[in-house]
């Protein structure tokens, strides 16, 4: 990233200011804008989320919105309602409370003297959940949204559920919040109040675990704040951004086909992060293309081309050998003029036994092949990574041979020219299950000539949802129905020779929670098939739909200081004795110092996902965390660990809280919860 010392405008910072809200409650913000916008004021934008300004996101901060304010915007990074310096405690994500304080932060800023009046909204993963929230609810001077790896879908499409099946990054990011929500506000900045601000975070954030494992079906309670329940309440632009690694790239997909506004996608090879910080690369000058965004919809810049060009980029990967992470993905961008694209079809490949017939075989005219079952180990998934690359360690799906052998598998023979996919597949599978609540796990991989098989694409789908995720129902043992796998979108060239293989399995542990009992599928390979998006390859004829990006630009970040180093760490293993497997995954930043507020910060995480023999109900979920800031006014250290179990009847939530400061315990709690289970 080419660092700027230097901007267009010179810019001033307020490191800490208050916002008053209607009920007295004070959020804290920091604000960024040119030196000279109380003599011409600029538009604002607004980026609120939970996870502290002053400290854990202050590097990241320091890069993007200086950046904007030195291109002319008042740029305020506000923590939300009981996170960071704000008063308050917060409990759960997205709550009514949220909304209403986003609306009342836009209202504040656009009433500045230094603000124009005109607003936008920027944000990734929550910031850009909450910023296509808001703009559903039409504030007055909102003018853009940029929504950087979010979703308009809370239960199909995030981190809690994926098909109606349960994923484990629910636990692992409801323990997340649960060490974050144990974290102090510095006593720099709220003074005296501070321990009692901490030890109401402490008393009431709740188990955030139980809440969402209390909504096991799409209800009302997922459906608030999921945009796609009426698209049309949207009014202003948005500009879309995901990566192929980040769990959030369908979300694109659905954005620009349902909102009925000007609007951009883009998607990169990144995981979930934004993209001029794109890891896997190559990253992008984002920024550029964020300023000239807000430049267009917030100062009337119609002439500056940021509507010009592809309304979706994409970055069509090319094939690669299967690793744990990459530094760098090959690949080229390429652009549709709208989605979805007339240009891409929908071409039906039948299935046979373990073969994948050519799309212009007539089925029919061939001999009915017998069915197929399979009823797969619980170490299928060990090799998977994880349902979204969060910061792309080695954390991305190995070579799916290591998985292949628990999987019914139906290859292509070699693709006698290139091909190149741009959309979601469809896996149609008419099959059976021997119990009454069953998942599918399915594969779409890319097999070289020396058979190694990099997954490229997966969908989950929990058979009692047949009749919709609002409405589950148990199955008939043994009664075929036809079910439509959606598997992720996708960007993949094949070249000749490669060939194409779908795998499919009873259980993919631990991306999500098995089925409570072992599960049989039978398969009828003669009314199933793999329908692909299939693109042209005419780039050449449409040299204005193919993106251009400038290398990523920012603002110079702030340096913290490594004092002792982390460790990252993801290790598979299984005890041939006692029958067990674990996946065990470290991720610790060491201690580093903030040098300009003098602090000292410890985030160590480890999470392990176990399993014995063939029992579903041997499954666990154990995830450990240490937070600990320090500095000569503050020495607070908390340990939070969460336990996820299951019977066939129940899951069952065991969670800890211990927090110090110094060397004395001054909390310490306990959750032991039951929550039934409902057809997952």
């Amino acid at each position: 990233m080419r660092t700027l010392t230097t901007l267009p405008n010179p810019i001033e910072e307020t490191e800490h200011l208050w916002i008053p809200m209607s009920d007295g409650t004070r959020l804290a913000a920091r604000l960024w804008k040119p030196a000279d916008a109380i003599d011409n004021p600029v538009p604002g934008i607004v980026e609120m989320i939970p996870y502290r300004k002053r400290d854990l996101t202050a590097v990241r901060d320091s890069i993007h919105h200086p950046y904007m304010a030195g291109h002319g915007y008042a740029c305020l990074r506000v923590d939300l309602r009981g996170s960071g310096d704000s008063d308050g405690v917060l409990t759960d994500e997205y709550l009514e409370q949220e909304l209403q304080d986003v609306e009342e932060v836009l209202a504040w800023l656009a009433a500045q003297p230094w603000c124009s009046g005109r607003t936008g909204i920027m944000g990734i993963s929550w910031g850009g959940f909450n910023g296509l929230q808001v703009a559903a609810r039409q504030p007055e001077s909102l003018g853009a949204v940029v929504t950087v790896c979010s979703t308009d879908d809370r239960y199909t499409d995030d981190v809690h559920y994926m098909g109606g099946c349960l994923l484990t990054d629910n636990l692992s990011w409801a323990s997340t919040m649960f060490a974050y929500n144990s974290a102090p506000p510095d006593p720099e900045i709220v003074g005296e109040r501070w321990r009692e601000l901490w030890h109401e975070r402490l008393d009431h954030s709740g188990l955030w675990l139980e809440n969402w494992l209390q909504h096991q079906r799409k209800d009302d309670y997922w459906r608030h704040g999921s945009i796609n329940e009426d698209y049309s309440d949207v009014k202003v632009p948005v500009f879309a951004a995901s990566g192929w690694a980040d769990g959030y790239s369908n979300a694109v997909f659905r954005l620009l086909k349902g909102l009925d506004v000007p609007r951009r996608g883009l998607i990169g090879p990144w995981s979930h992060k934004y993209p001029h910080l794109g890891q896997p690369g190559p990253a992008i000058g984002f920024l550029q293309e964020v300023v000239a965004w807000w430049d267009y919809w917030l100062k009337d810049c119609t002439d500056n081309g940021a509507m010009d060009g592809p309304q979706l980029a994409i970055w069509m990967q090319d094939p690669v050998k299967p690793a744990t992470t990459y530094e760098n993905r090959p690949g080229r961008w390429v652009g549709e003029r709208s989605w979805p694209s007339p240009r891409i079809p929908e071409t039906r490949y039948p299935l046979a036994r373990r073969r994948i017939l050519a799309p212009d075989t007539d089925r029919d005219a061939l001999p009915a092949v017998p069915t197929m079952t399979v009823q797969s180990p619980l170490s299928v998934g060990q090799f998977a990574g994880k349902w979204c690359s969060y910061n792309a360690p080695p954390d991305m799906p190995y070579d799916q041979r290591e998985e292949d052998g628990g999987s019914l598998i139906f290859d292509t023979d070699p693709l006698p020219k290139r091909l190149e996919l741009l959309g979601q597949p469809v896996v149609e599978l008419t099959m059976a299950a021997d119990q009454p609540v069953a998942m599918v796990a399915v594969r779409l991989s890319d097999v070289a000539p020396d058979d190694a098989a990099t997954r490229v694409s997966y969908g989950l789908l929990n058979l009692t949802h047949f009749h919709g995720s609002d409405d589950p129902q148990p199955l008939t043992p043994g009664e075929f129905r036809t079910y439509r796998v959606q598997l992720n979108g996708l960007a993949q060239s094949f070249p000749a020779g490669h060939r194409l293989r779908v795998a499919i399995s009873t259980s993919y542990w631990p991306v999500a929670w098995p089925s409570p009992y072992p599960v049989r599928l039978t398969i009828d390979p003669n009314a199933s098939a793999l329908i692909l998006p299939e693109r042209p390859q005419d780039d050449d004829e449409h040299p204005e739909l193919i993106p251009v990006f400038e290398p990523p630009e920012g603002a110079e970040p702030i340096q913290p200081i490594q004092l002792e180093p982390g460790e990252q760490d993801w290790t598979v293993s299984q005890n041939l004795v006692e029958l067990t497997g674990k996946l065990e995954v470290v991720k610790d930043l060491g201690v580093v110092r903030i040098p300009e507020i003098d602090v000292d910060l410890t985030r160590r995480a480890v999470e392990r996902y176990t399993f014995q023999g063939t029992d579903p109900n041997s499954v666990r979920g154990e995830t450990d965390w240490i937070m600990g800031f320090q500095r000569d006014d503050l020495s607070v250290f908390t340990y939070t660990k969460t336990v996820l179990t299951s019977t066939p009847e129940a899951f069952h939530v065991y969670a800890e809280l211990d927090a110090y400061e110094g060397e004395i315990r001054v909390a310490a709690k306990t959750w032991d919860k039951t929550i039934p289970r409902d057809f997952i």
